[in-house]
């Protein structure tokens, strides 16, 4: 297994508690136009972006006329009524700034739009260890298409060997795989282990996984894992 020296995290679900709410938002927001949709119908598909999630909820296109004024609704209900009382998973914070001093790259990918991300990576209270962040703006097709983690990988520099990503969901583990990434799975967003399949290791969620940080896969740091791959290469190697 090649050593880890960067990591792409979600964020709902994976470093904010914020899975309920943005499917609240959604069924509020159906509801309104006139589609009453169940709650658990649009939670378990939260982790995939809108794009996907409303037609497989009502047959509705995101981009039809319909569509767009049902996603624009959503928005505002998340982000007018939901977001102020969302908070970070415990441990988030503390995570992050582990992560960073031992020399991990950091970076996002997230299905949500950049105005929502933006507002949601100032809840971890440790924005500025990221590297980049990318978001459903910035990509063609939403999770569990890989195309967001893809650019996320564009952005670290790394190739994909030397990168995991951290998320919560299905999508997260299937968009990784699609990229060429393995993943650490969070229970924090509601799924348990076996829908996590694929996952090379599944903690609770960011306090977990810094309890056990030294006996997971970024035991070590990246920097202590550069070095060692460079002391096991030739001198001739190591100028090439």
């Amino acid at each position: 297994m090649a050593s880890i020296r960067g990591v792409i995290f979600d964020v709902d679900g994976t470093l904010i508690d914020s899975n309920d709410a943005h499917a609240r938002a959604w069924v509020d927001a159906l509801e309104e136009f006139g589609h009453k949709v169940q709650f658990e119908e649009v939670r378990r598909r939260i982790g995939m972006g809108g794009d996907k999630l409303l037609p497989e909820v009502t047959g509705i296109s995101k981009d039809s006329p319909e569509g767009e004024k049902i996603s624009a609704r959503c928005s505002e209900i998340f982000m007018e009524q939901l977001l102020p009382g969302l908070r970070a998973f415990p441990g988030t914070k503390e995570l992050l700034t582990e992560l960073e001093r031992r020399g991990f790259k950091l970076v996002v990918a997230s299905s949500a739009q950049k105005e929502k991300l933006r507002e949601l990576l100032e809840l971890t209270g440790a924005s500025r260890v990221f590297d980049g962040a990318t978001s459903a703006s910035d990509a063609e097709r939403s999770k569990p298409d890989p195309d967001i983690v893809e650019a996320a990988l564009h952005g670290l520099g790394l190739p994909p060997g030397e990168v995991v990503m951290i998320g919560d969901t299905p999508y997260d583990v299937e968009a990784a795989a699609r990229a060429g990434l393995r993943t650490i799975g969070f229970r924090s967003g509601g799924w348990t282990d076996s829908g996590l399949a694929g996952a090379i290791a599944v903690y609770d969620g960011p306090a977990d996984l810094l309890a056990k940080l030294d006996a997971s896969p970024l035991a070590g740091g990246a920097e202590g894992a550069s070095a060692a791959a460079q002391a096991e290469k030739t001198p001739q190697q190591r100028y090439v």
